[in-house]
């Protein structure tokens, strides 16, 4: 039965997917455990360490299929360690092979490197998720690179931009975080061979062979000495990750600021059949926007806690380890929730350029304030220009008149101007800076020219 938001046949949807549900299922959990323990084996078997016969046995059993799963949750009522998998695993061992299983090894060095093989897993996903979601952003900014719209700084109407410039921002910043994401690989697929207490005192003979080829049969990185107890590595997975959730939150969040009734330049993807109220018929909320958001505000909040489960006693310490086997599972539940919605929301997004375009003018002119101010200084000087224009927005803002209107009443704009002139002063179309060519910048860096 299930009893969390990400396994609920309700809910489940909104906070988690299957593939990712399947990836830190409890089958792939004990499997990785056993991958790890049969790798282990094939590698001292190879070496002669142990018999290649009982090696074999135990490479042939490794299958999380034949163990006894709920089982294993009653054992770990009693016990921490790997112990409770070790006892159903060596149940299926035939010929005496369960008292060469685990050889050397201690505990922390299967759960360590089990768990590095299951979030190599949850890390393909969430990096082609996040792939995907700059590659539809980038076919926004090409198809948007000249639709002219509001460029707002502390939520009020600035300087013209175009929605083609807005998403460059945005695919740039996901390009980042795909860099590093790309970035951590090397430290963080590291596995885990160094017994009790990190020195490989049981494997003093071939014990650094056996650890090479261990990693080598895993595909993942020989650890330079131990990390038992230096946690940086998943700390600065869940790091990223709360840095991809940034970004992935913050595109959200503008794109529900911007499908505002009053404004409208933005919507999530629609369909007849979505409802967004139970009793006013006419809402087109933005809730799958509001769900991603929610997920990745989670995910933001999963970081600290394993940063402070860095904090480890001596050699060993079980303790910091149940916060990162709870919460990272929980960090790649939710951030691929989001993103998974995030592909669909950013491939599918409805633009309404005639919205933009309205809301241009919105202001009366009062956005082209700068524009006004820049034509004057080379005649005036910037802070006398700046004087002139601050004085006319704010009585056309006060008197709810044009900005047009104003400049025509103020004697040193009509000396200086004509009327031909300050009505192109006042056309946003006329000052949008090198937005299209930022725009193409981006696109170029990505190949998506």
């Amino acid at each position: 039965m299930a009893s969390t938001v990400i396994d609920s046949e309700v809910w489940g949807c909104l906070f988690s997917n299957d593939k990712m549900r399947e990836v830190f299922s409890d089958k792939n959990l004990v499997q990785k455990f056993l991958d790890t323990e049969a790798a282990l084996a094939k590698a001292q078997g190879e070496l002669g360490v142990i018999p290649k016969e009982k090696a074999d046995e135990i490479c042939a059993k490794a299958n999380a299929d034949l163990l006894d799963i709920p089982q294993i949750g009653e054992n770990y009522k009693s016990s921490i360690t790997i112990v409770p998998v070790l006892k159903e695993f060596k149940k299926v061992l035939n010929d005496n092979a369960s008292e060469f299983v685990h050889w050397g090894a201690t505990s922390q060095d299967i759960v360590d490197t089990g768990m590095v093989l299951i979030e190599r897993e949850a890390y393909k996903i969430i990096l082609q998720q996040m792939k995907n979601c700059q590659k539809f952003v980038l076919q926004q900014v090409k198809k948007h690179r000249d639709t002219i719209m509001c460029g707002r700084t502390h939520v009020i109407h600035a300087l013209p931009i175009t929605f083609g410039y807005k998403a460059a921002v945005w695919a740039d910043e996901l390009g980042r975080d795909i860099q590093r994401l790309e970035e951590i690989k090397d430290r963080l697929f590291v596995g885990e061979l160094a017994g009790a207490v990190g020195t490989l005192a049981s494997h003093q003979v071939k014990g650094l062979e056996v650890q090479a080829r261990t990693m080598e049969i895993l595909e993942l990185n020989i650890p330079t000495i131990a990390w038992h107890v230096a946690r940086d590595n998943q700390a600065e997975f869940a790091s990223v990750l709360a840095l991809c959730a940034g970004t992935i939150g913050r595109i959200a969040h503008e794109i529900l600021s911007l499908q505002r009734t009053e404004i409208t330049e933005l919507e999530e993807p629609f369909f007849m059949g979505k409802v967004g109220s139970s009793t006013m018929p006419h809402k087109r909320n933005p809730q799958v926007l509001e769900n991603v958001i929610a997920c990745c505000r989670s995910v933001r909040s999963i970081a600290p806690s394993i940063v402070e489960s860095m904090i480890s006693e001596n050699e060993r310490d079980w303790g910091c380890f149940l916060t990162e086997w709870e919460a990272i599972p929980r960090a790649c539940h939710l951030m691929s929730a989001a993103l998974e919605k995030s592909e669909n929301i950013l491939e599918n997004l409805i633009v309404y350029p005639k919205h933009m375009e309205a809301n241009l003018f919105k202001l009366r002119g009062l956005m082209m304030s700068e524009c006004i101010m820049m034509h004057m200084a080379p005649k005036i000087g910037r802070m006398s220009a700046h004087d002139i224009v601050y004085k006319a927005c704010m009585k056309a803002y006060e008197e709810e008149d044009t900005m047009e209107n104003a400049l025509k009443h103020n004697p040193t704009v009509r000396e200086e101007f004509t009327d031909e002139e300050i009505t192109y002063m006042l056309d946003p179309h006329n000052y949008i800076g090198l937005a299209p060519q930022f725009a193409d910048r981006v696109l170029e860096k990505y190949g998506a020219k």
